[in-house]
């Protein structure tokens, strides 16, 4: 097989933005970050540093992809902050109307929902455009800590927490929400992947520290959760972690573990039947925020524990893998 060196030859691309989908073996030279870059391939999946986000959040929201994500909200008092990232920096856009945390995001860069939060508990969803938020049908239960999956116009939201754990799911078809058929199980900050009528449900647990997060997993076919049985469980049970992917390709990253000291790092991927541990975050943290939709192959990592600023970006094994080459 022919090298990117024997296809491209050796010249050095000056670009202003990452690849989006580079090849192993090609390299160039990231103008705004001013810092020489190639892609290298990865033997197991792996974590790198990405760009530092303008605001510092935790409990934040997110939607897109690690080349073209969006943070909205978190923090506390709430924010109202909107960025956009790039692949390699954050940019500050406008912000949502009504300031809150833990939502329920979903969505891409430019067409993203943000759905419920706190605080108070709410009932408010917005939907983004790629340049403003507009306040759009309400929720039917008000509720913070739950999971949303597919696109502005034909989404899904469940779990959650109001005064208590709920089983709450709700249906969006670009206007507004409808109640449909309840989880199995009721779980507050959990994670999930998927569309509107392919979801996944795992993890997730109490709202308050006091322990028992889940290790299950529930799968939606749009009419019906189906509680799997094992080894479609967790390795490790934990709540308020990120989480992608679509239905038979998922991954889930960091969250709280309240029997251990903080803030968790693992990661692990599903490939429709069962869940397999991976390389961990760089850092622990929970209440981070993540992309949405896509594979287990992908991923972003923003906000979280004690209002960070830091990004990660996940690469799965046998994908090229970007890298930043220094003068050490």
């Amino acid at each position: 097989m022919a090298t990117y060196k024997e296809i491209n030859g050796t010249n050095i691309e000056a670009v202003s933005t990452d690849p989006a989908n580079p090849v192993t073996g090609q390299v160039w030279y990231n103008t705004t970050d001013n810092v020489l870059k190639g892609a290298a391939e990865t033997t197991a999946g792996a974590w790198a540093t990405g760009g530092t986000m303008n605001t510092g959040r935790d409990q934040t929201m997110g939607a897109g992809d690690k080349t073209a994500a969006l943070a909205f909200g978190g923090g506390y008092p709430a924010k109202t902050e909107t960025e956009k990232y790039n692949g390699s920096t954050w940019t500050e856009v406008n912000n949502l109307n009504t300031g809150r945390r833990n939502a329920a995001g979903f969505g891409t860069q430019t067409a993203a929902i943000c759905a419920g939060g706190l605080d108070p508990t709410l009932a408010i969803v917005e939907s983004f455009n790629g340049t403003s938020w507009t306040e759009v049908g309400d929720l039917n239960t008000a509720r913070s800590a739950a999971k949303g999956v597919g696109t502005t116009t034909e989404g899904l939201v469940y779990g959650g927490y109001t005064s208590t754990n709920v089983a709450v799911n709700e249906s969006w078809n670009g206007t507004c929400f409808s109640e449909v058929a309840d989880m199995n199980t009721a779980r507050a900050s959990l994670g999930g992947a998927g569309t509107q009528t392919a979801a996944l449900a795992f993890n997730g647990g109490p709202q308050a520290n006091v322990g028992g997060a889940i290790y299950t997993t529930e799968s939606w076919n749009g009419s019906a959760w189906t509680a799997l049985s094992s080894p479609s469980n967790t390795n490790t049970a934990a709540e308020a972690a990120g989480s992608s992917g679509s239905q038979t390709s998922a991954i889930v990253f960091g969250g709280s573990i309240y029997a251990s000291s903080g803030p968790n790092a693992r990661t692990e991927l599903w490939n429709g039947s069962a869940w397999a541990e991976t390389t961990d975050l760089n850092s622990g943290r929970a209440g981070l925020g993540s992309g949405s939709g896509g594979d287990n192959t992908s991923a972003i990592a923003f906000g979280g524990t004690s209002n960070t600023t830091a990004t990660e970006e996940f690469t799965g094994a046998g994908s090229p893998l970007v890298q930043t080459f220094t003068d050490s």
